[in-house]
């Protein structure tokens, strides 16, 4: 049954017409006013929803041979960044997760000696978070493996061409406000 494509036939969607009290033919009618997905369309979006949980899954795995999860990573990765420790807010907005979250993640890297939190030396009703010399030698010891992990599950398989395409359509995604 398509649904979200224009390409699916309305008898797929509405089911049997003759069904007494049948809510889903009123459903379609309504929805004919909004605009439906192309065939092309909805076959690229379900690709790119496969792709990504196929990606996330791979890179969950490769990840969690060094003791870590992808957002664990992300962390890391931006604290090594940034020129000096990171305001919580900040941080969660620039790895794109909640507030509580974050605070989460950062209590398991910070148990394992990863990041240090501290009071924000400009306004001490924040918190910051740093990336310690021992973080650094675990993202030196993990980056390899996920560089590498990253290579073989999205760039490789990608025509090089085609890499820049979606680089263009991630930066256009990502341009859209929430």
């Amino acid at each position: 049954m398509k649904i979200m494509s224009q390409g699916g036939s309305r008898g797929s969607i509405r089911g049997n017409a003759n069904d007494a009290g049948n809510d889903t033919e009123s459903r379609v009618e309504n929805s004919a006013a909004e605009p439906w997905l192309s065939i092309e369309q909805q076959r690229v979006w379900r690709e790119w929803l496969l792709a990504s949980a196929h990606i996330t899954s791979h890179l969950v795995a490769d990840l969690r041979r060094d003791g870590l999860d992808v957002c664990e990573y992300e962390i890391l990765v931006t604290l090594s960044e940034a020129d000096d420790a990171v305001r919580m807010s900040v941080l969660a907005a620039q790895v794109r997760q909640s507030k509580s979250r974050l605070t989460h993640a950062i209590e398991r890297l910070e148990d394992r000696g990863f990041v240090t939190r501290e009071p924000d030396g400009r306004d001490r009703r924040g918190v910051v978070a740093r990336l310690t010399p021992a973080g650094i030698d675990q993202l030196r010891e993990v980056t390899p493996h996920y560089a590498r992990a990253v290579r073989h599950i999205f760039i490789d398989p990608v025509d090089p061409q085609d890499f820049a395409a979606v680089g263009r359509a991630m930066t256009a995604i990502l341009s859209v406000p929430d």
